[in-house]
């Protein structure tokens, strides 16, 4: 379902809808959150979007990765935390990007300027739900943890390589959602988990047409992104913050120093 807003007090509204917790009185959302400039924009992980035969190449692209990277690179070894470190480093990988935050996934929705002239979305996606479709050895693993995310730890005694992960299907696809540990500050700073399909081909749009009830689309028209990048900049939800470092700043300086544009017409 998408859900045009107008203004930022109604942005605001959206953002949270949804996150009261009656069990437990109190405010904690079981959403994950994805912010992308272009609200024509789809899910297509890094891997996909290499081409070729890439699901072939998937297992190629990791096992050098942990070749030529260096030992302590990964707190733990396992394929799970290889691949998160991936990840977060560029390596094309069926991981996709998500974070706890609605004011994180907003920044990343806002930050490109080149942008300003389509609309924006942030996608919300009901982790604790999406997760009734986990194989039941998985599921069972997080109810002994009384966890409702998947960590490294948790997926390893489950399977240990991508290929049993692709084996564990049962009934289609599913999607877990996966916090990666605290790599470093970037992980920390950006409230970060992964989305984790259980096939390299597999998208988690296609898989949530399929499950329509399990997410939402919050469409930020182009006109409002100027606001909505102001008030985020006043609130501290920069690239300075994001991206802790020298790259970060000059990120965060070069957007502020850059004149305001009009959104094109549209035709």
């Amino acid at each position: 379902m998408d859900l045009r807003v107008t203004s930022w007090a109604e942005l605001n509204d959206h953002l949270y809808d949804g996150c009261w917790n009656p069990a437990i009185q109190r405010f904690r959302s079981p959403f994950a959150y994805r912010g992308l400039s272009d609200a024509a924009y789809d899910l297509k992980t890094t891997l996909i979007r290499l081409g070729g035969d890439y699901a072939r190449l998937e297992r190629h692209l990791l096992r050098n990765f942990r070749k030529y990277a260096l030992r302590d690179a990964v707190p733990a070894d396992s394929v799970w935390n290889w691949l998160a470190t991936a990840q977060h480093f560029g390596l094309p990988t069926r991981l996709l990007d998500w974070t706890f935050s609605p004011y994180i996934a907003l920044h990343f929705a806002t930050a490109n300027l080149e942008r300003y002239d389509v609309d924006g979305v942030i996608w919300a996606v009901d982790y604790v739900k999406a997760h009734r479709f986990l194989p039941a050895g998985l599921r069972q693993l997080l109810e002994e943890e009384g966890s409702n995310l998947v960590t490294a730890e948790i997926l390893q005694r489950f399977v240990s390589s991508l290929q049993d992960l692709d084996a564990s299907k049962t009934d289609g696809d599913f999607v877990i959602f996966f916090e990666p540990p605290s790599l470093d500050q970037r992980i920390v700073n950006q409230y970060a988990l992964f989305s984790l399909m259980s096939g390299a081909s597999a998208q988690v749009d296609v898989w949530l047409e399929s499950h329509r009830d399990l997410y939402h689309r919050i469409v930020i028209p182009a006109e409002l992104k100027w606001e909505i990048r102001d008030k985020l900049d006043q609130a501290n939800i920069t690239e300075r913050v994001m991206f802790p470092g020298l790259d970060g700043l000059s990120r965060w300086l070069k957007r502020q120093y850059s004149p305001k544009t009009s959104p094109a017409p549209r035709r």
